[in-house]
């Protein structure tokens, strides 16, 4: 499957739909709603909804997840916000605040 990347000095504000997965280095706002996988790099900035299958976040998360097969927050990550999400992966030394649930 393809990948699709917004580099590091991109910033998008608004919706991002698709079927590619999608690896965020820049910064998104909005909302993104990916088929298979996110990946939120370190030094990356996501202020969004998400609604995806698989999500991982390296860099700064705000906003809340809807992931169909499991949420990874990297040790570097911070997430402010809700996951619902059957399973969720939060290494030691990541910043999580919010809300789980784990209802498939």
């Amino acid at each position: 499957m393809a990948s699709t990347v917004i580099g590091s000095s991109i910033t998008i504000d608004g919706e991002i739909h698709g079927d590619e997965d999608l690896q965020v280095l820049g910064t998104v706002k909005g909302k993104i709603a990916i088929k298979d996988r996110l990946v939120i790099d370190s030094g990356a900035t996501v202020e969004a909804d998400v609604e995806t299958g698989h999500v991982t976040v390296a860099g700064r998360m705000t906003g809340n997840i809807h992931a169909t097969e499991r949420v990874e927050i990297k040790a570097e990550g911070k997430m402010v916000g809700d996951i619902k999400a059957p399973r969720i992966l939060i290494a030691d030394g990541a910043t999580f605040k919010g809300n789980v649930d784990m209802d498939a």
